[in-house]
């Protein structure tokens, strides 16, 4: 994703942008594909978005996909045995549009929901700075109790953040807090109703249309420069380019930089980072299992339910759903039928229906490498998008864009390369838009 945002900025410049994706498929981290055993597309992983990533949304509207997000301003909790609870928003002003259904979780009692107020008492008004402790950490030092942490902090966070808390920096669990309660639009959460490969296909025509090309299947080896021009080495030869945009994870950097000792410190801040993997577990039955699309499941292994079948408007043929685990490090080395039988185990726990439904299909997806892990510090090791090349740029989630491992931290890094390139041609054009203004009392905190 932060390929096709360059890409598609550049393009839009009038400068023909030739993109590279290895893959016979766009989207990264973020794709489909049709899958063999079921024959159905399915995304690699759930991906959704909120009203605060104004990048993303701007995104989808350049490449004419805006209306295929469906958006909602309600999230549901649900106990095993079935119990629910609703977060929506009221009159209120931000940060307390949410305090009335907040306060009426049976799932939290009196103390949890005490500690919690505290806690977003510091988190709300103020950026925190990365002070190299956990958000466990911080968390315990702040009075929260058990309850508030497996049942609030924990499913919001590990899920936005997609790792565990005490691999989480204060720095990043507070912006993420900060952004979803600047104001009820803030808060919207926004999934795809389509396939997320089908959703980004509009990108490549985007490119094309400006005089641009996009290469499947066509994977860059390496990179060397010649007189400080870089030249991509690819399967079928070598090919100059004025400029260059590195895409690509940090797992995948290493490979494509410059022999030449200059690039040491790059990789020197590469083996830093850390991965941290998601997977989901994609079920298909022969009748309906619930009304929601998606809901957030509390106290087991799985955390949330996104109901393709209805997101897709497809629920006459069945559900469809998908059972998202982030930071999925205990199920990694399980196998597909362990996982399948767990799934199957706790979404008979929350979705009653479940039991006398039919499994006529399923499947496991492992991204074992779905994000980094934004631990305490390792803002310190993320690399801006100019390099000591001047003719070469990065972009990714995992550089230095001010977010953590999200598809919007992703539009940011390519926004901005973009801009460095065309600063180098001398053209100075902004291509990143301004954050989510704060609403209610929130702009007291600016």
């Amino acid at each position: 994703m932060a390929g096709l945002a360059a890409g598609c900025a550049l393009a839009q410049s009038g400068l023909r942008a030739t993109l590279f994706e290895r893959r016979p498929y766009l989207g990264g981290r973020a794709s489909s594909y049709q899958h063999p055993a079921t024959g159905e597309i399915i995304d690699n992983c759930q991906h959704v978005l909120f009203g605060s990533c104004t990048n993303l949304i701007e995104f989808y509207g350049r490449i004419g996909v805006k209306d295929k997000i469906r958006w909602s301003d309600q999230m549901t909790f649900i106990e095993p045995g079935g119990r629910t609870s609703v977060l929506r928003p009221t009159f209120l002003p931000a940060p307390f549009h949410t305090a009335p259904s907040f306060l009426s979780f049976p799932f939290l009692d009196f103390r949890d929901k005490i500690a919690i107020a505290r806690a977003m008492a510091s988190l709300v008004p103020f950026s925190l700075q990365d002070s190299g402790e956990s958000f466990m950490d911080w968390l315990q030092k702040h009075g929260q109790t058990k309850g508030a942490i497996e049942r609030f902090w924990k499913p919001i966070l590990v899920s936005a953040l997609s790792d565990d808390l005490h691999r989480v920096s204060v720095s990043a669990a507070a912006q993420v807090v900060r952004e979803s309660m600047k104001s009820e639009e803030a808060g919207r959460m926004g999934i795809p109703t389509i396939p997320l490969t089908e959703l980004y296909a509009a990108a490549q025509d985007y490119i094309t249309k400006r005089g641009g090309d996009v290469r499947l299947r066509c994977g860059v080896e390496s990179m060397h420069l010649e007189n400080g021009e870089p030249v991509l080495n690819l399967a079928e030869g070598a090919a100059k380019f004025d400029f260059v945009v590195l895409a690509v994870p940090y797992f995948a950097m290493a490979a494509l930089l410059p022999q030449a000792g200059d690039a040491q410190p790059l990789r020197d801040k590469i083996t830093h980072f850390e991965s941290s993997p998601i997977t989901g577990i994609h079920l298909w039955f022969d009748r309906q299992i619930s009304d929601l699309e998606h809901a957030v499941l509390l106290d087991r292994t799985i955390q949330w339910m996104f109901h393709k079948s209805k997101l897709q408007g497809r629920d006459h043929e069945g559900s469809y759903i998908e059972l998202v685990v982030s930071s999925s490090k205990d199920l990694i080395e399980k196998s597909r039928q362990e996982i399948i039988d767990l799934a199957l185990s706790e979404a008979r726990e929350f979705f009653p229906e479940t039991r006398s439904a039919n499994l006529v299909k399923s499947t496991v997806i492992k991204e074992v490498n779905a994000t980094y892990s934004p631990r305490p510090g390792i803002d310190g090791y993320r690399p801006k998008q100019t390099t000591i090349w001047p003719r070469v740029f990065l972009a990714g989630d995992w550089t230095a864009t001010g977010w953590p491992a999200t598809m919007e931290g992703a539009l940011r890094s390519g926004y901005t390369a973009a801009e460095a390139v065309l600063h180098s041609v001398g053209q100075e054009k902004k291509f990143l838009v301004p954050d989510l203004p704060a609403a209610g009392l929130m702009r007291l905190f600016g």
